[in-house]
């Protein structure tokens, strides 16, 4: 005979304790869950950085035993420059802000075996993520683990933070550069802007392995970026001689060529109304000039209310005086001032068919 296993029943406190552990473990699930979920400004730079293969300067360094140790944790400490000093515009050279430069704050100097520590850090780093991508592209998916990810952005954000030094320990050489150069057909600040990116791009290129100095790579790179802007410079203004005019643009010479027909048309439309060239009544040149200020130069145009006290009318009246008015005013435009225009290009035209014709005739 089975036996039937009787369930005893949770007391009340039993519950709340339950209940109170599976709060718990839910919760710790879920910071687990947000801990491995990216930003969405972490997603668009792993995106960015598995689109393409990360380029280093590779050196046998990075394949000893305990190379990430040696590197980093065994390196010695190296002084972080301060850029408080570098405003790259030309007033800096004035005598009111003398006191603002290079000599005036504690400037970094490295030497040879401080440079080499700091793109050994700079490139092992970028090695790093170009063996995660390899690691990432021979799977299935191709795409990363929330670890792979992690460490991919990790070791960009490791390089950045060391090229930033890199080149904040350099950028006095750019100023210097630039304030020696004094190219005068560019300006001063385009240069420097120019100078920083070569030094960047410097900093990506230069092979420390090799024993030279990057000061002298980078005085390199910076001169030659000077010489591709001047001549990039030259070039345009030899396209380009002259300066831009905004009066030569096709939307003004438009602009102004309808101001000046409205100029002219508002003119005609004053002498018909004052020679009373389109049969106007004396009720409407009257309602016509006080309506707008057709009297005298300086008079305020009228509403329809006053205009209507004037002639012992209502406003809806003389509205309806206006519009006729308005109607011969605009008919009578037509026929004399819009008219006379085309009948003169029509003049035109015909003379200059004659003239061909008889061109053709002498041929």
């Amino acid at each position: 005979m089975k036996q039937v296993r009787k369930v005893r029943k949770l007391t009340p406190l039993e519950q709340v304790r339950r209940r109170h552990r599976v709060e718990m473990a839910s919760s710790a699930a879920g910071a687990e869950g947000k801990k491995k979920r990216l930003s969405l400004e972490d997603e668009r730079l792993l995106k960015h950085l598995l689109s393409d293969e990360q380029d280093f300067i590779d050196s046998p360094e990075f394949y000893e035993k305990e190379s990430e140790s040696q590197i980093y944790a065994e390196a010695p400490d190296i002084q972080k420059p301060d850029t408080t000093w570098y405003h790259p515009v030309m007033d800096d050279l004035s005598s009111s802000r003398s006191n603002r430069t290079v000599k005036s704050t504690q400037q970094v100097i490295l030497t040879g075996a401080e440079e080499r520590v700091l793109f050994y850090q700079f490139n092992y780093a970028r090695y790093r993520v170009w063996k995660l991508q390899q690691e990432i592209w021979a799977g299935a998916s191709r795409q990363p683990t929330p670890e792979q990810a992690e460490e991919v952005l990790a070791w960009h954000r490791l390089a950045d933070r060391v090229r930033e030094q890199i080149a904040e320990t350099n950028l006095a050489l750019v100023l210097a550069m630039a304030k020696r150069t004094r190219m005068s057909e560019v300006d001063f600040a385009d240069l420097v802007s120019e100078g920083n990116m070569a030094l960047l791009r410097a900093v990506d290129k230069f092979d420390a392995g090799r024993g030279y100095k990057f000061s002298t790579y980078a005085c390199r790179a910076i001169l030659k970026a000077f010489s591709r802007q001047g001549m990039k410079l030259s070039k345009y203004r030899q396209r380009f001689p002259t300066d831009f005019d905004p009066k030569l643009e096709k939307s003004n010479y438009i602009e102004s060529k309808r101001e000046g027909f409205e100029k002219d048309a508002a003119e005609e439309v004053k002498r018909i109304v004052t020679e009373n060239r389109a049969d106007l009544t004396a009720v409407e040149r009257t309602v016509i000039e006080h309506r707008f200020g057709l009297e005298s130069g300086e008079e305020k145009p009228m509403t329809l209310e006053q205009v209507g006290q004037i002639i012992g009318v209502t406003k809806e009246r003389v509205r309806q005086i206006q519009n006729k008015a308005m109607e011969k005013i605009r008919v009578t435009l037509e026929e004399s001032f819009l008219g006379s225009k085309d009948k003169e290009e029509q003049a035109e035209g015909s003379e200059a068919g004659s003239e061909t014709r008889s061109t053709v005739a002498v041929d």
